[in-house]
């Protein structure tokens, strides 16, 4: 994406702001968050011609080690990260953010770059005549500086005791959110103990995921500040509660709403059905973009609230994709839930995925199942079978093959993206595959932290 030029005013602007240095974030295929910084004097070199960087940050593994070399990735050449200057934020004591994008030194887009490559899905949705909004929540679990669990006593699934713990954390981060124009719509003590989670307000594909990037670098300051680290694991702790990072989408087509004011189930139109219908059909092959890590299928069991199944329904926690209805009690219109989401996953390719099915299934004109509208785990096998009703799969293996093998998300993706998802997947799947539940959830407490 284009950056707009920094003038000497707008570098001065933010100097008086107290700006001294700004930090520039990208995020590679295995959901880490990678940084360069420079003083508030070189930002508009950092937005053009950008910082060089190695190829082989695409490929950084989750065990703060390995590299997945290998393909069009190697160790020779040399890239561009480009700050967005738009989407700059002011952090407060002395820090702006701004998000980054990788390009080729010659200025060409480089297709591994998960932010330009949502960028593509949302041009590619513009040409369409389709506009899409995004909103995400962020679920983390508070821990110790070394990742040790925190004590627990008086928590309570959802309850005062947590706020209350943790006041001076709560009031910080949203105070620094305030500052920063994150817009946070609500933020609350969650399931698990020590578990919080934070909604943000809906925005366009990318604005949203920087948003989201923004907020995790806003917690975690709050949070060291605070003497403590965020956990961003899908499962930091074998067997408790599990965190996802659920993304809600709403589609329409020249301003008209998909997902509403329409004759099909429960309002649809007929292109909003066949988004859901999209969507659905093609989770089993994105699985490895949404939920893809050595850690998520810990988490991806019936049960857990985490979108095991493979299916639709209104309001439905156990299901896949959730629809949710507008009205009095939903200001910003019916929307859809992709739950399957973990924090492991890097949101601007998970969103890029979910889009591009979506606009798949409009091209297609699929049809839509029925919807579910009771735990699909108290069905019966034969019930299951009868509702065409399946599991995700928990075997990273087989998720990783899925889509190492899928011409659909290489056809919404690109192959450069899919290829280092793969590789990055599959160096967790020969290196850890053999850790007990316990092992993983200790060794990658903090592997996706900022």
């Amino acid at each position: 994406m284009a950056a707009t030029p920094l003038t000497a005013a707008a570098t001065s602007t933010l100097e008086s702001a107290g700006v001294t240095t700004l930090v520039g974030t990208v995020v590679n295929a295995a959901g880490l968050c990678h940084a360069k910084t420079v003083p508030v004097s070189r930002m508009s070199a950092f937005a053009d011609p950008g910082l060089g960087a190695s190829p082989v940050w695409h490929v950084f593994t989750v065990d703060q080690a390995g590299i997945a070399v290998g393909g069009a990735i190697g160790v020779v050449g040399d890239q561009r990260i480009r700050v967005d200057t738009d989407a700059l934020r002011i952090l407060g004591d002395g820090l702006a953010w701004a998000p980054g994008s990788f390009f080729d030194q010659d200025g060409t887009p480089d297709p591994f770059c998960s932010r330009g490559t949502l960028a593509r899905i949302e041009e590619r949705l513009a040409a369409a005549g389709l506009s899409a909004l995004v909103g995400h929540e962020m679920e983390f679990v508070l821990v110790g500086p070394d990742g040790a669990a925190l004590p627990s006593h008086l928590w309570a699934q959802y309850g005062l005791a947590g706020v209350l713990e943790f006041e001076g954390f709560v009031r910080d981060v949203t105070e620094a959110a305030t500052i920063a124009g994150v817009s946070v719509e609500q933020f609350h003590p969650e399931y698990g103990a020590n578990q919080f989670e934070i909604s943000l307000a809906p925005k366009s594909p990318v604005a949203a995921a920087d948003q989201l990037m923004a907020t995790r670098i806003l917690v975690a300051r709050t949070a060291r500040r605070h003497g403590l680290r965020v956990s961003l694991s899908p499962v930091p702790f074998a067997g408790s509660v599990g965190s996802g990072a659920h993304q809600h989408f709403s589609l329409r087509h020249d301003g008209v709403p998909l997902f509403s004011g329409g004759q099909g189930a429960r309002g649809m139109r007929p292109a909003g059905e066949a988004a859901v219908a999209g969507v659905l059909a093609g989770l089993p092959e994105a699985q490895a973009v949404l939920c893809g890590s050595i850690l998520s299928g810990l988490r991806m069991q019936p049960g857990s609230w985490s979108g095991a199944s493979v299916c639709w329904g209104t309001e439905n926690r156990e299901a896949a994709v959730r629809f949710l209805r507008g009205g009095p009690g939903n200001a910003h219109g019916a929307n859809v839930e992709v739950k399957v989401v973990d924090p492991s996953a890097n949101p601007y390719i998970a969103t890029a995925a979910i889009l591009g099915l979506a606009l798949d299934g409009i091209e297609r004109e699929l049809p839509l199942v029925p919807e579910v509208a009771v735990d699909p785990g108290a069905l019966s096998a034969e019930e299951r079978t009868n509702a065409d009703i399946g599991l995700l799969s928990t075997d990273q293996g087989a998720v990783v093959a899925a889509l190492a093998e899928s011409a659909l998300l290489r056809g919404i993706l690109g192959d450069a993206v899919v290829d280092s998802v793969v590789a990055v997947r599959r160096y967790e799947h020969e290196h850890f595959a053999d850790l007990t539940p316990e092992e993983l959830a200790e060794k990658f407490r903090l592997a996706w932290s900022v």
